[in-house]
């Protein structure tokens, strides 16, 4: 007894005749004539009623094909356990994030994955936006992380929210709650270079139509954190690009 001879078998008992199940199979008349009559012989009991309407299960062919179909529903879970273990033996995931979420999103997410599958070599880069974008378009990387909304050349999925938050000097200016934007216009501004979140600043800034003093425009978020601490002027960053917040900076959420 072997699979090909159970799949006749089904095939058969599917479609009603030998030859109807002869094209279902893709092979010749003949051939499964011989399997059924191999399996028959093998279990030395008539599996199938031949007659001029076609093929008819015997009653022990009734109780056999219950268990035949078990043993190909089995055999394909088998054949789809090898197909997952084959794709991911020796496979590769790129990833590309921007900093804020490659720093505190993306480690336990890689590790809980590689527990999973340990066979999958994962790799990680840091972009800014447009640089992970570039990486996806360019199939550079097969996963990035993003702000969004995005273009709609993307499947898209949201996978976290974050708040800006208003960092200030602690040892200058405390936090008042709730804290309003003619508060916040009488302090000079640290701003992240050729960043998304600074052009959402500003483009809010300029609805509540109040004055906007910039200080310095620096590139790393770490560095504004680091010169709001020394009291060298207020920022306003998404929570994940601000952390971790200093005791010397108050961080209270944007109204």
């Amino acid at each position: 007894m072997n699979i090909s001879q159970l799949k006749v078998l089904v095939a058969i008992a599917q479609c009603g005749s030998f030859s109807d199940a002869a094209l279902q199979l893709e092979m010749s008349q003949s051939s499964v004539s011989r399997a059924i009559a191999s399996l028959e012989n093998e279990l030395d009991v008539p599996l199938l009623v031949r007659g001029r309407l076609g093929a008819k299960l015997t009653d022990v062919g009734e109780r056999v094909i219950a268990h035949a179909q078990k043993i190909l529903d089995l055999r394909e879970s088998i054949e789809y356990e090898v197909n997952i273990e084959k794709a991911l033996y020796n496979s590769r995931l790129r990833i590309a994030s921007f900093r804020s979420a490659a720093t505190h999103l993306l480690p336990p997410k890689i590790a809980q994955f590689q527990r999973a599958y340990p066979r999958v070599d994962v790799s990680l880069t840091e972009f800014d936006p447009a640089g992970v974008e570039q990486a996806l378009l360019s199939g550079d990387a097969d996963l990035g992380l993003l702000p969004l909304p995005r273009s709609e050349d993307f499947i898209t999925w949201e996978i976290a929210r974050d708040e800006y938050v208003v960092l200030l000097p602690k040892a200058k200016h405390p936090a008042i709650a709730p804290i309003t934007w003619g508060e916040l216009s009488t302090h000079s501004f640290i701003l992240l270079n050729y960043a998304e979140c600074t052009t959402a600043v500003r483009e809010h800034w300029s609805r509540w139509q109040q004055p906007l003093k910039v200080a310095y425009n620096v590139r790393e978020d770490s560095t504004i954190v680091s010169l709001v601490a020394q009291g060298l002027g207020a920022a306003i960053l998404p929570r994940l690009a601000a952390m971790p917040i200093p005791d010397t900076a108050e961080g209270p959420s944007m109204p």
